[in-house]
């Protein structure tokens, strides 16, 4: 069963999840630290590139299904208008209420 959004457990978590499925990039953004890391199926990218490619250029969207580790591991159903829909993993580290790093991929 898919987790509503705003039920979500980690406030930094809640923002960066609430901004993606709106596809509001300043908002991504700004649940972002300024120096933020990611990586995608264990290979670090550019974050702004990342984002732009696979959220608001292919319309990104998260349904959380389960949430772990104080809701910084979150297990999704990632869908995007270049890869459709597939199970991913999501795990967080949060500095000072924002985002500092993300990693996903395939779960």
């Amino acid at each position: 069963m898919t987790i509503p959004v705003n039920k979500l457990s980690d406030p930094a978590v809640r923002a960066f999840v609430t901004a993606l499925n709106a596809n509001d990039e300043s908002a991504l953004f700004e649940a972002l630290a300024p120096d933020a890391t990611m990586s995608d199926d264990g290979s670090d990218r550019d974050v702004r590139q990342w984002l732009d490619r696979e959220v608001f250029a292919s319309r990104g969207h998260m349904d959380v299904q389960s949430e772990a580790a104080d809701g910084r591991v979150l297990v999704a159903d990632y869908r995007n208008d270049t890869w459709g829909e597939m199970r991913t993993k999501w795990a967080f580290t949060v500095d000072g209420g924002k985002v500092s790093r993300f990693e996903t991929g395939q779960a």
